[in-house]
């Protein structure tokens, strides 16, 4: 393949993009997870057109989702990994991405680039926090993405870092609580406090089942304050904001956590990502969304000194992020 064939594939991957969120929408992988379906069992189960249907099926089957044979169309590892039911399932990221505030934001990107300003508000008139809390399916599908993609950056992050010297974990920012849930159930002496927006943390009751009787579940505003513990773990919350955001979420971590404690973030290193691709279109994703960016170790070691804050430590994963630690700066 030429330069120009490949660059045309690539600029072509908005494609690749409907096709796999169409594919989640309708579900295509949970039907056939038993066993092969036909072309006019799945059309029936997800009351498409069926001649419709057989082109995206012949998309997705050249994409390596799925194998079709005479007996039907069959899951392949990739199209597995599209399964609700999958561990470390994509379904709930692929149903969101496509759709809604979301897709159509990144129109606004030219726009971002020429000005600097956050595309979404640009595109849709506020930012995307108060525009999800008007529309609750979005901020539905936003959440159950973001579940999707925790599962494997909690268990990458579980395995890295040794929390079992720890006393109390408190999740800032951390959704229905999968990074805790994994934190406590590998250390059954450590307890946890969950930390986010009251009608978040409110879902948080199914992933936290079995470590309920140590851990507690608080509603707030990490702008305001956050609870004491002697470990705070803030996990993809610094780069959804701009340095001076995050300067004022740190220093309220900074009060909070015990002068023998620790601050850890779980962040990508623009510096230092094992999938530079992938990071640096994160940090493209932020700039659109939310107005943050991805860092430089330099630039976390900058914002955590403005919090009073020492970096003292960085741990790898075994996915993208990096465990970024840091201790209290004592004065004298």
């Amino acid at each position: 393949m030429d330069a120009s064939q490949e660059l045309h594939r690539l600029a072509a991957g908005y494609q690749v993009t409907q096709a796999i969120h169409v594919a989640a929408r309708l579900g295509l992988s949970d039907l056939i997870a038993a066993g092969p379906k036909s072309l006019t069992e799945l059309a029936s189960a997800t009351g498409a057109d069926e001649q419709a249907l057989a082109r995206l099926m012949h998309a997705l089957t050249a994409l390596g989702l799925y194998t079709a044979d005479s007996e039907g169309f069959a899951n392949t590892e990739l199209g597995a990994a599209l399964r609700v039911d999958a561990p470390r399932s994509v379904a709930g990221w692929a149903r969101f991405i496509g759709t809604g505030s979301h897709w159509t934001a990144y129109a606004g990107l030219e726009q971002s680039v020429r000005t600097g300003e956050t595309a979404f508000p640009a595109v849709h008139g506020e930012p995307v926090w108060e525009y999800r809390a008007k529309h609750p399916d979005e901020q539905a599908a936003f959440d159950a993405a973001m579940t999707s993609r925790s599962d494997v950056v909690a268990d990458a992050v579980v395995a890295a870092y040794d929390f079992s010297r720890c006393r109390t974990v408190v999740d800032i920012g951390g959704g229905r609580g999968r990074l805790l849930a994994g934190i406590l159930e590998r250390n059954p002496s450590v307890e946890g406090v969950l930390f986010d927006q009251p009608d978040v943390v409110a879902g948080a009751g199914d992933l936290l089942a079995g470590v309920a009787d140590r851990c507690t579940v608080v509603g707030g505003n990490f702008f305001d304050s956050v609870p004491s513990g002697d470990t705070l773990v803030l996990k993809s919350v610094i780069h959804d904001w701009a340095d001076a955001e995050s300067i004022q979420i740190l220093r309220t971590c900074r009060r909070a956590v015990t002068d023998d404690g620790r601050v850890l973030l779980v962040e990508q290193l623009l510096d230092r990502s094992p999938d530079a691709v992938a990071t640096a279109f994160s940090d493209v994703n932020m700039l659109i969304m939310t107005g943050g960016r991805e860092r430089s170790t330099d630039d976390y070691r900058a914002l955590l000194a403005a919090a009073e804050l020492e970096l003292t430590d960085i741990v790898a994963t075994a996915g993208l992020s990096f465990v970024i630690e840091a201790t209290p700066r004592h004065q004298g």
